[in-house]
């Protein structure tokens, strides 16, 4: 495709929608006080785009209203992919769309085809209205109980937005994020329905939605994500709530339902959300390392999620458990997988692996902080989760281009970032012998 490749196209449209952003967060009147600096807006608009959530300045009491609603929109655009916003400026104006433009529908949401993308968009766009305006709808009438009906709207469209999207910004202010409801169950069921709905996938959705009747009819990439999803959200509330139990700063001296619903909102938050009602600075190593591993895994493909997703995660259990099994396919629900999908997963691994590996050591040389937070902050960036102990705003410039570059990954995808701007060779026709290595 040349120098004008999907991939390429994606990468360029998301650092094109990150500057502009940017340049709006710069203008005096998104903030309440001083303007930010260049890098200070860079990175937020980074991480409302990229949805992740981390920042280096309170989002509830730095920005304007104007600077919260830039921030909101950047994440509503990067949560669904500017390729299915620009759609529907498309459809809006009541233009075709050109095969190329599916092509580009395609590429960002991971399809296998272009049959039905457009389609797709459709359902993608119902979806988000309905969850989101019905989410908003509940957290507004709780959110006004506090601060009043205007007010109320507003947060409760916001966070509906914010949840759904996984982005994990909040405006509750003093980077508490939402700390001060912890034992709150409408908050907090609501919230983690978003976090959960929104990182499924939209693909997920379709298919479900379609045969919801017919559970076995679901496609074998659906039941692969579903399985994987409760598994994690299964076994993650169950160690938190071991490993937290006893804990003074978190779950020791608090009733036994904000218990269960804390532990339970932990555990889902690091599916790429960012919200917590727990201090993540006062968890415990062992929980901190959990976290890290399930952020690592992300959401789902075609999800408003990072990570390297679940269903890469499941593919490569799969093969592991063929190999062991000594079978020489790898099968799961009596259907083969192809050997491109287990090579694409390893990949998608061993770079994210490699990259992460990469920053952590950088910012263990140039900042003054200790291995475990920075590699927190580091994973955090790359699944675009947001959840932080607290050091992003201390990083030094370096240290936050680094985080920004590692948000900005996490969101396009180290294999189409790589395939953006890395060269394409052509198919080569030959075949050569079997060679063997000794491994293991």
């Amino acid at each position: 495709m040349g120098v004008l490749n999907p991939a390429r196209v994606l990468v360029l449209g998301f650092l094109t929608i990150i500057i502009i952003g940017a340049l709006l967060l710069m203008l005096p009147q998104a903030v309440v006080g001083e303007r930010l600096s260049a890098l200070e807006a860079f990175f937020t608009s980074t991480s409302a785009v990229c949805v992740t959530g981390l920042v280096v300045v309170d989002t509830g009491t730095t920005f304007s209203v104007f600077g919260q609603l830039v921030i909101m929109f950047l994440i509503q655009i990067g949560g669904l992919g500017f390729m299915t916003m620009a759609t529907l400026i498309f459809m809006l104006l009541g233009r075709k769309i050109s095969f190329r433009n599916r092509l580009l529908i395609s590429e960002s949401l991971n399809q296998f085809t272009v049959q039905g993308v457009v389609a797709l968009v459709r359902i993608i766009l119902v979806y988000t209205l309905a969850v989101e305006g019905s989410a908003a709808l509940i957290l507004a009438l709780r959110f006004s109980r506090d601060m009043g009906w205007i007010r109320g709207i507003y947060y409760g469209v916001f966070h509906a937005v914010s949840a759904f999207c996984n982005a994990g910004f909040d405006l509750i202010g003093n980077f508490s994020s939402l700390t001060a409801y912890r034992g709150d169950p409408v908050v907090n069921l609501v919230i983690m329905a978003l976090i959960i709905s929104g990182g499924l996938g939209f693909t997920v959705i379709r298919d479900f939605v379609t045969n919801w009747r017919k559970a076995g009819r679901l496609e074998l990439h659906s039941k692969l994500v579903l399985i994987i999803t409760a598994l994690l959200l299964v076994s993650a509330f169950l160690a938190i709530f071991v490993l937290e139990f006893s804990n003074p700063q978190t779950l020791a001296d608090i009733p036994w339902g904000e218990k269960v619903l804390a532990t339970a909102f932990t555990a889902t938050t690091p599916r790429t959300a960012g919200f917590n009602t727990l201090p993540i600075d006062g968890l415990r190593q062992s929980t901190l390392f959990l976290i890290i591993i399930l952020m690592f895994i992300g959401a789902s493909p075609a999800s408003t999620g990072g990570g390297i997703k679940t269903a890469t995660f499941g593919v490569i259990l799969v093969a592991v458990h063929s190999i062991i099994r000594g079978e020489s396919d790898a099968v799961l629900f009596k259907r083969r997988l192809p050997q491109y999908i287990i090579h694409k997963a390893l990949a998608i691994i061993i770079i994210s692996i490699g990259l992460i590996a990469f920053v952590t050591l950088i910012l263990c040389i140039t900042e003054p902080f200790d291995f475990m937070p920075v590699l927190f902050e580091v994973v955090s960036a790359f699944g675009t989760v947001g959840l932080s102990v607290g050091i992003t705003p201390g990083l030094s410039a370096w240290g936050k281009l680094l985080i920004i570059f590692m948000m900005f990954v996490g969101r396009v995808g180290p294999v189409t970032l790589t395939l953006a701007f890395g060269q394409r060779l052509k198919p080569v026709n030959i075949r050569y012998p079997e060679g063997r290595v000794m491994v293991g």
